[in-house]
């Protein structure tokens, strides 16, 4: 087994290019080599065992064996492995699947665009809002008004949509006509002599100013998480989204919501967009689609959008825009059978009764002396770690305190996302009050250590 996992290592350093790391790092330490899983835990190649409680990438409803999304891929594979969507082609799981989405998703949204991944979903709605507007003769209707600490993806028109630094730095991004907004989170972002109705208030000022100063006429859509996840899991204050989609009215703003973390029950609602109370023309889905057992995501939108698009290709000939794997069949036949999973399971209720005990032990967390804030809303949370708990004071080094937790947590046998210093928590969809309690459990050990591991660092 060492062999094999020196073997592993050095293969990995010397070939691999890693995503969100810091590769010069990574050559010193190397990888931490998942080899299987089994319901919401994940083992090591030596044989470790995880609870996975980030599910993933936020992203595995299902765990990591579910036997019937194995058989959906192989039987699909047998059947047909593959077929395109281009020039009118169609198979049977793409249309079922798309049909599905039309059933699951407010009444108001009818078509359907497959990708493989949240970023070329949102990339495609850049272009979609372009084509659209370029066709309804608005050539000047194409900024984008987004969030500071939004995340979209990275592609060049998806990545310049997020706000996070580390995502345009040395990326010459935002490469694309976009706006950020102040992030809406109170704890970070709001006035001394705020409450949260007043920080609503001014951030919605700020948005109706944004709409004045750019022209109502130039700006395509406004795009938002209904809660942030990949910025920290940031929840919005009360009153924000009803009020955004109202000045997105007012204003013929085309709204979007990007589900791709909070869609298919993730908050203990079937969509974001329902727990917060608004109604988009525009949703992107991803990730637990397919509990990320297949790369698949969708651009779900309204009849009008589409209508305007259809138009267009009879009057140019084309819309020239898809992926060689649009809607493949083996993608969809897996998220057929992932939602069917879903259903049966009630797996949407299990989150939104799972709630109370969640955020209850996110929120347990509260008086450690390194935790500023502890937040979130059905299966997901956070907690944030600071120097200073009476005046939210951050780290002077920021991240790396979130990373020696990660290291401790590891040890500890529970994965998390360290963003920043922010510790993330979003476990699989099927889990229980027991492994809620054993998250809980290890997060706590997690944080205990934490606090002698930053003092003897010095970073306090």
């Amino acid at each position: 087994m060492e062999a094999l996992s020196n073997s592993l290592v050095v293969a990995d350093i010397a070939t691999t290019m890693h995503p969100y790391t810091n590769l010069r790092q990574h050559e010193k330490t190397g990888p931490l080599i998942i080899s299987r899983g089994d319901g919401i835990r994940v083992y090591d190649e030596r044989g470790k065992e995880y609870i996975e409680g980030l599910a993933g990438l936020w992203s595995v409803a299902v765990g990591f064996s579910e036997k019937r999304l194995a058989d959906a891929a192989y039987q699909q594979m047998l059947k047909l492995p593959y077929y395109h969507t281009f020039s009118s082609k169609a198979h049977e799981p793409s249309i079922r699947l798309a049909e599905k989405l039309v059933e699951m998703t407010p009444a108001n949204l009818t078509r359907v665009f497959f990708t493989s991944s949240g970023s070329e979903a949102n990339d495609t709605i850049v272009k979609m809002m372009w084509f659209m507007n370029n066709a309804l003769g608005r050539p000047k209707k194409k900024k984008f008004l987004a969030r500071t600490k939004g995340y979209h993806g990275i592609t060049v028109a998806s990545g310049s949509l997020t706000g996070l630094p580390i995502n345009h730095r040395d990326f010459d991004l935002p490469a694309i006509p976009v706006r950020h907004l102040t992030c809406p989170h109170f704890y970070r972002f709001g006035m001394e002599s705020e409450d949260e109705a007043a920080f609503t208030a001014r951030l919605l000022a700020e948005l109706e100013a944004v709409i004045a100063e750019e022209g109502a006429d130039t700006i395509a859509a406004f795009i938002g998480e209904p809660l942030m996840a990949a910025g920290g899991v940031l929840p919005p204050p009360v009153g924000y989204w009803e009020g955004v989609e109202k000045i997105c009215r007012a204003n013929d703003i085309i709204l979007i919501a990007d589900e791709v973390i909070c869609g298919f029950g993730r908050l203990g609602t079937p969509f974001g967009c329902q727990k917060f109370s608004f109604t988009p023309d525009i949703m992107t889905l991803s990730k637990q689609i397919t509990s990320s057992y297949m790369p698949l995501a969708a651009v779900v939108f309204s009849e009008v959008i589409y209508q305007a698009i259809a138009d267009n290709t009879a009057t140019i000939g084309n819309f020239g825009h898809g992926f060689t794997a649009s809607g493949h069949p083996v993608a969809t036949a897996v998220g057929l059978e992932n939602l069917a999973i879903f259903e049966e399971r009630d797996l949407i209720g299990n989150a939104a009764r799972l709630e109370t005990s969640f955020q209850a032990g996110i929120r347990s967390f509260t008086d450690h002396p390194l935790v500023g804030e502890a937040r979130g809303t059905g299966l997901i949370g956070a907690v944030e770690l600071v120097a200073d708990k009476a005046t939210k004071r951050p780290f002077a080094k920021v991240g790396r305190a979130g990373t020696i937790a990660g290291g401790i947590g590891q040890e500890e046998g529970l994965i998390f996302r360290a963003i920043g210093d922010q510790l993330a928590l979003c476990p699989p969809m099927i889990s229980t009050e027991d492994d809620v309690k054993e998250i809980m459990t290890r997060m706590g050990r997690t944080l205990e250590r934490l606090t002698g591991a930053v003092a003897k660092e010095g970073l306090e």
